[in-house]
């Protein structure tokens, strides 16, 4: 039987000028959606996986084509709550070659910033889940998040289902009186998989000194919180826009573990790479040992840049043979 993900958080429109236009140039908008924790549940269910995603749209036109898109995508929204009029969007201007790209946001007094705990039914949503995955987008978008996620996390422990968090420091999100400091650990305290970053470690846990490498900053956030069983990075090395080159790695409490270094020459999309890197480390550890688990994690997350919009579409098919060493991408007849 297969495996089932449930994941929590907003959904924006995604609003893009057409190709690789700036702002300025732009008379039209293409639009997606997307959200962090919806593309990871979207990525998992491109692999065969159950999904569903739990967030709150508003109560109108948009909310029912956000809707719709999710369900395109295979993933269950009976859990979906509808309130208020606001979607939270963004527009992406994409870089190439030495141009970066330019990211602006619109999402304060969105639907979801308003949710509150007692929307949610997490007994009734988790009742037969394997895995529920967070980032910490969530909390920082209002304390109604950030305590129906923490109520959520709750919920999974007393389950027993295995819980992720993605938890990358974002702190000029942080806009409602609380700062990632006082509220992220109480979440990842319960956690059995974070990903994160050495910066991470340092800023929003107050663990070890500048030099310190992952590994040992790894070790102390496991010291710190011995409920977490694995400590997952992704490292990104920029040659330019088009072309950068990724490795997975990992400390599981008693091995350090890195993926082979994956070269990505002709970026097409970079929104949503850490999702897909996520959403392939959800499986592969549903499915694998830990080193394959950090091998399918990189080479989902290496195939998202190929594919346009936030969500990695890519199949099983396709990441296992890239594990393979099959990087020709020739046509598959």
């Amino acid at each position: 039987m297969a495996k089932k993900v449930i994941t929590f958080g907003e959904v924006m429109m995604r609003l893009s000028p057409p190709g690789y236009e700036k702002f300025a140039q732009a008379s039209s908008f293409e639009l997606v959606y997307g959200g962090g924790e919806a593309n990871v549940a979207i990525s998992c269910a491109y692999l065969g996986m159950k999904a569903a995603h739990v967030t709150r749209f508003p109560d109108n036109a948009l909310g029912k084509a956000a809707t719709q898109f999710l369900r395109k995508h295979w993933l269950s929204t009976e859990h979906v709550i509808y309130g208020d009029d606001m979607m939270g969007k963004y527009f992406l201007e994409k870089g190439a070659v030495h141009r970066p790209s330019e990211v602006v946001y619109e999402r304060e007094g969105s639907s979801f910033s308003l949710i509150e705990p007692s929307m949610v039914n997490w007994e009734d949503v988790l009742k037969d889940a394997d895995w529920f995955h967070w980032t910490g987008i969530t909390p920082a978008i209002s304390e109604g998040a950030a305590m129906c996620c923490l109520d959520a996390i709750k919920t999974a422990n007393k389950l027993g289902i295995t819980v992720s968090g993605d938890i990358n420091s974002r702190s000029n999100m942080w806009k409602y009186g609380k700062t990632m400091q006082e509220v992220i650990p109480d979440l990842v305290q319960n956690c059995d998989v974070v990903i994160t970053s050495s910066r991470g470690i340092r800023e929003m846990f107050g663990l070890g000194q500048p030099e310190d490498k992952f590994q040992s900053l790894a070790k102390q956030l496991i010291n710190l919180f011995p409920n977490i069983k694995k400590v997952v990075k992704k490292t990104r090395r920029p040659i330019s826009a088009s072309h950068h080159q990724i490795q997975g790695k990992m400390w599981n409490g008693e091995a350090y573990i890195k993926a082979e270094m994956l070269n990505i020459t002709h970026i097409i999309d970079r929104v949503g790479t850490g999702d897909a890197f996520a959403a392939g480390l959800i499986y592969g550890l549903l499915h694998y040992d830990d080193e394959k688990a950090l091998d399918f994690a990189s080479a989902a997350c290496a195939l998202k840049h190929t594919v346009p919009g936030d969500v990695n579409l890519v199949s099983l098919e396709n990441v296992l043979s890239l594990m393979e060493g099959d990087t020709s991408g020739a046509i598959r007849r």
